[in-house]
């Protein structure tokens, strides 16, 4: 009988062995050194110089330019959705399209025919916004990247029926 035990016993060790080493391939697979070989950045033979595909994430957005030279900021957050709600605020259809709400909360809506409400969200991408455009929105979360500001609670629309 004892050794029916040590068997057993034996077949649960190899078997817990085997899952822990199945278990680590991914980690270890995970951590493994890439390619060697790194392939040189192209060159613009015109002008001679090294040509980049990175984005520049440590420049702000408002240094970028829309094709007449205009700065534009990026409008994110609490700043993309009072931007649309200002937008919206006095247009006359309804829908998505048509007027947009302040709620008591500080989120923004429109009606749909039937009356029913629809929160909006900004798209998760941002606002691109001529910059003289957005400066009234500086003070909010999501100008230009910003985490920090204000959000919409608070701000009143006597247009907006209580929701």
């Amino acid at each position: 009988m004892n050794t029916i035990f040590k068997e057993s016993k034996i077949v649960s060790r190899l078997f817990a062995v085997l899952l822990s080493a199945l278990l680590m391939v991914p980690l270890l697979s995970s951590c493994g050194g890439g390619s060697r070989t790194a392939t040189p950045p192209p060159v613009d033979d015109t002008i001679g110089r090294t040509v980049s595909n990175r984005n520049t994430t440590n420049q702000p957005e408002a240094k970028k330019g829309m094709g007449t030279g205009q700065k534009v900021a990026l409008l994110a957050g609490a700043a993309a959705l009072y931007y649309m709600y200002n937008q919206h605020q006095n247009a006359s259809k309804e829908g998505a399209e048509g007027k947009y709400y302040l709620s008591k909360n500080g989120r923004v809506y429109y009606r749909d025919a039937e009356k029913r409400a629809h929160w909006v969200t900004p798209p998760k991408e941002g606002i691109r916004v001529p910059e003289s455009q957005a400066q009234k929105y500086q003070q909010f979360q999501g100008y230009n990247g910003s985490s920090t500001g204000r959000d919409l609670t608070g701000i009143t629309s006597s247009a907006a029926p209580a929701i």
